[in-house]
């Protein structure tokens, strides 16, 4: 099948949805043709779909190649072939696949080229016809719906195999990853407003407004928020809109991070901003190390505006970090991803091989103490910083140079990687650290410290994480405000939860207690012996508290000091309720 060169997808406009009209009857084409994840499913096979997640698309392309051939193939496997597996599809094939939309449709919508024709400059057989854009299906599940799924289609740019070289720097991108994991991970709760910031193709936003009445969606890239407007009006029935009065309930708005809604306040702001970190060129480098060089050090080096901050390393997460609790309602959340610089143990200026990297919290260690110092006291800020993995300097460079398809330019993708190392280098960064960022502004009332919690958890979890990251919150938020009612409450051991011991052969004791989790964060953390002790206890039928005294007494050796073990023990526990090991009785 032809492909667009970069240039040509570069100069595809975005969809447009002018034609309301018109973009109903795609939608009722596509749902007539159950172009759905689960009809896909049936008609690739579980490989070829789980190929399609890894962006292999020769086992899908082998399944639905034979059905091209019938004389009147199925409409979904036209609809695969075309936007999905990189197959040549006739204009007839296509007429019969949209009855309703038709191939000239299509083409006014801006989804199609029709090759020979009005295309790009041209390009592709007469017959046959080009993807202008990527279509395909997503399944969210819609609370107004019970609980049950509901079937969208998300349009965006054209991905890496359907375009020769590198992406374009104007990609807007669609159903990947990270997007995934936001939505898996947002604490979703009724709420009267909430902005999606970066919004991009609009993936956060259909989530958002199964349980925001309001909703904005901001992004600096005006070709993004097209896509998304058209995803909107797409799914409006799906959505819970009106096609034809999408301000009702949505904003889109062009601009920078949060420019566009500057002294608006939001009850959940959601985020996978463009955090990836934009190295140096060799020129801006040297003129940093001479003092010549001005914030942003972006010059000269090309960047993909869905992904690249364009600051200097991760200084646009802490941006983030320190401006987002002022967007926020009393009592209002924010949830973003983000990276953060790893130092190296040593001095940016040491000789010799990289260093080892220092503790990966460092950064984000340093944006919470940044906030507080801005007032003079801790802020009024609970936060979660969870770090989820991390990468050294040439596997940082390596994942983001794939990301957009640059290895095909072996010359530039050679200058690129080496651009990302010499800034590490020459900036004292080891690694880059990856995950979730959880911010709450803390309403006026409420007093004491903060609650502040920076970990990494690199195993597998249980998906989606949202409900543990909500239910984990409030649990902290509780223990905060009222320990001794939570001590005085009746408990027991999590039904997923099990105990671990490890000892030496021939040792009459434990040397290391285990509590595993099964469900939500699957923690495992050492616990005390006194800690078990409450965990094998607690059957609900006694209090923490009175479980705590009498623990206590059992481990009155006369050396240890029992007020001391029994207040270690009294923390140790209230940790364990907030981490859901254990839960109240009833």
């Amino acid at each position: 099948m032809s492909r667009l060169t970069r240039e040509q997808a570069a100069a595809v406009t975005a969809p447009t949805s002018d034609d309301v009209a018109l973009v109903e009857a795609l939608r009722a084409d596509l749902a007539a043709a159950e172009f759905t994840n689960d009809a896909l499913a049936a008609l690739l096979g579980e490989e070829s779909v789980a190929a399609l997640d890894r962006d292999q698309i020769v086992p899908g392309q082998l399944r639905v190649q034979q059905l091209l051939h019938d004389e009147r193939p199925p409409a979904s496997a036209v609809m695969a072939a075309l936007w999905l597996l990189d197959l040549d599809v006739s204009v007839g094939q296509l007429a019969a696949a949209f009855p309703r939309t038709g191939p000239d449709g299509l083409r006014r919508l801006g989804l199609v080229l029709l090759g020979g024709a009005d295309g790009v400059g041209g390009i592709g057989a007469d017959g046959l016809v080009l993807p202008a854009v990527d279509l395909r299906p997503y399944q969210v599940a819609a609370a107004r719906q019970g609980g049950s799924a509901a079937d969208l289609w998300v349009t965006s740019d054209l991905g890496a195999h359907q375009v020769e070289g590198a992406l374009p720097p104007e990609h807007v991108l669609g159903i990947g990853q990270a997007s995934l994991t936001l939505a898996g991970s947002t604490h979703r709760r009724g709420t009267e407003s909430a902005l999606d910031l970066g919004t991009g193709c609009g993936i956060q936003l259909f989530h958002l407004l199964d349980h925001a009445e309001h909703v904005v969606g901001t992004d600096l890239s005006e070709r993004a928020l097209a896509f998304a407007r058209f995803n909107l009006i797409l799914n409006a029935e799906a959505l819970g809109l009106d096609a034809r009065r999408l301000e009702d309930r949505v904003e889109l708005l062009a601009g920078s991070l949060l420019e566009p809604v500057a002294g608006r306040r939001f009850d959940l702001i959601v985020s996978n901003p463009p955090f990836v970190i934009t190295p140096r060129t060799a020129e801006e480098a040297a003129a940093a190390e001479a003092g010549e060089v001005g914030e942003t050090g972006d010059g000269g080096t090309e960047r993909y505006t869905y992904r690249d901050g364009g600051r200097v390393g991760d200084e646009l997460v802490a941006e983030l970090v320190a401006a987002l609790p002022e967007a926020l309602a009393e009592g209002g959340t924010a949830q973003l991803l983000g990276n953060w610089e790893i130092p190296a143990a040593g001095s940016a200026e040491d000789d010799g091989d990289a260093e080892p990297a220092a503790d990966w919290s460092t950064r984000p260690r340093q944006w919470l103490a940044a906030l507080d110092a801005a007032g003079g006291e801790p802020a009024p800020v609970d936060a979660w910083f969870l770090q989820r993995d991390r990468q050294d300097g040439p596997g940082y460079a390596e994942t983001w140079l794939r990301d957009a398809a640059e290895e095909r330019d072996v010359v530039d993708f050679r200058r690129r990687y080496a651009a990302y190392l010499r800034d590490f280098r020459l900036r004292g960064v080891a690694e880059v650290g990856f995950g979730m960022i959880w911010l709450r502004r803390r309403p006026v009332e409420e007093s004491g410290e903060p609650w502040r919690r920076v970990e990494e958890l690199v195993h597998p979890v249980e998906q989606p994480l949202g409900p543990t990251i909500g239910a984990t919150t409030e649990r902290a938020d509780r223990v905060r405000r009222d320990p001794e009612a939570v001590l005085g409450e009746r408990l027991v051991a999590a039904s997923d939860v099990t105990d671990e011991r490890h000892q030496r052969f021939g040792a009459s004791d434990p040397e290391i207690i285990l509590a595993r989790q099964g469900a939500g964060l699957r923690r495992v953390r050492p616990v005390s012996s006194g800690a078990a002790g409450v965990l094998g206890a607690a059957d609900g039928e006694f209090s923490a508290d009175q479980l705590i005294t009498a623990v206590g007494a059992l481990l009155d050796d006369g050396v240890v000091d029992v007020e001391e073990l029994t207040a270690a023990l009294r923390e140790e526990v209230l940790e364990l309720v907030v981490d859901g090991f254990l839960v109240p009785a009833e």
